[in-house]
């Protein structure tokens, strides 16, 4: 078996998805995503200009062999553009030899470790008595746990917080929003936000919060003791992860655990915070960590030192992303939590899925492969459309961390 042809695909159906789809001489199929919220345009071109050509001939069977061929071949390696790429390359791979065996993914992996993938849900609104509406929406879905945002007093827009509650996107304009942040103003607010939820809710729903990326170290200690009374299952983005020194001074200050990764493309970029437990969930992601062969080395990775998975899965990656994922969760010993926000109607009939939702939980397909795909004739009538994720400016005007 041989490729024969690699397709780039882009498609808004309600938000941007570049999707790879590659074809083999004996007609079989495997799609990848390789979706890069708000740059999706360079992982299309890196894709078609870069990443195809040398696709053409190969055998898809031998999927370590041209991971390392695509990583080690480019002399500018990682990377959030080139790691996205590689990963369509190798999910779409791994969906090929699932159904050339016959078999779902996860069966590849190593079969179940569980029955059925914990996720959580957002629950996000401008006040927290409109949050706990929100959070008893979920729970009446059957959600297990669930990641708790609200507006900010004082503060007009809160990155986070959005009209559209179940399908929000971040990504608004083709120019990125600017918004105002005050720390000050945002760690008074929460810790209030969260004793009512735990006064409302009881103590077994699981509770999250991101923090953006937008606090220092010694912010994000003085946040993390303050919510210990609520016991949230973690908070996450406290701080940048360049400096991931600065994760040892939170650690030294609070018993909240924490949860970072989703920008993070490869086992190089959380080797230290793993190595030397300073968080207690990774979120990398199949698509921006170079596929499922790599999420699965710092998964393997993570377990060696007491971290859980706890991947990114909002709507910025696609149904295709959604499903290998799955594939990957139910297989590891050390899974934790799965992002899962629901994809609009129209972005679910172009990428046909056989994952479903039932009792709080996410279920894999069992058909062969990773049982999604794309229906190429409806994407193509979604152009894409520029789009954005905000930024952050402090109340005197100075660039912030988003």
């Amino acid at each position: 078996m041989r490729i024969v042809e690699a397709r780039v695909i882009v498609t808004c159906p309600g938000r941007n998805f570049v999707t790879l789809k590659i074809v083999t001489d004996e007609g079989v199929t495997g799609v990848g995503d390789a979706t890069l919220n708000g740059r999706e345009l360079s992982v299309a071109s890196y894709l078609e200009d870069h990443v195809v050509p040398a696709l053409i001939g190969r055998d898809p069977s031998r999927i370590e062999d041209i991971w390392q061929f695509l990583y080690k071949g480019a002399y500018w390696r990682r990377g959030p553009v080139t790691m996205t790429a590689i990963a369509a390359v190798d999910t779409a791979l791994w969906d090929i030899k699932g159904k050339v065996a016959g078999l779902p993914v996860y069966q590849l992996l190593g079969g179940r470790s569980r029955e059925g993938v914990t996720v959580y849900g957002h629950a996000n609104a401008d006040d927290v008595e409109s949050v706990l509406s929100e959070i008893s929406s979920y729970v009446a879905l059957g959600y297990r746990a669930v990641r708790v945002q609200t507006g900010i007093p004082g503060l007009e827009s809160t990155y986070g917080v959005g009209g559209d509650k179940m399908f929000y996107e971040p990504a608004d304009a083709a120019l990125p929003t600017e918004n105002i942040w005050s720390t000050a103003h945002y760690l008074e607010h929460v810790p209030k936000v969260f004793a009512e939820v735990r006064a409302e809710f009881g103590p077994t729903l699981k509770l999250l919060h991101d923090v953006h990326h937008r606090l220092t170290p010694i912010e994000a200690a003085r946040l993390g003791r303050s919510l210990e009374p609520y016991a949230l299952t973690w908070i996450e983005d406290p701080v940048p992860a360049e400096l991931q020194e600065g994760f040892r001074l939170i650690r030294q200050h609070t018993t909240t655990p924490i949860a970072v990764g989703e920008v993070f493309n490869s086992i190089w970029d959380c080797q230290e915070l793993i190595t030397s437990q300073l968080i207690d969930y990774i979120r990398t992601t199949v698509v921006h960590a170079g596929g499922i062969t790599h999420l699965r080395r710092i998964f393997d990775l993570a377990a060696l030192y007491h971290v859980r998975s706890g991947s990114h899965g909002a709507t910025d990656l696609s149904p295709v992303c959604m499903a290998a994922a799955l594939h990957v969760d139910v297989a590891i010993p050390n899974f934790g939590l799965q992002e899962y926000m629901r994809h609009t109607p129209e972005t679910d009939e172009v990428f046909p899925h056989g994952y479903h939702f039932a009792g709080g939980y996410l279920h894999p397909s069992e058909e062969p492969g990773l049982g999604v795909d794309i229906n190429e004739e409806l994407a193509a009538r979604y152009p894409y459309r520029p789009a954005s994720l905000p930024v952050n400016r402090l109340e005197d005007g100075t660039m912030h961390s988003w």
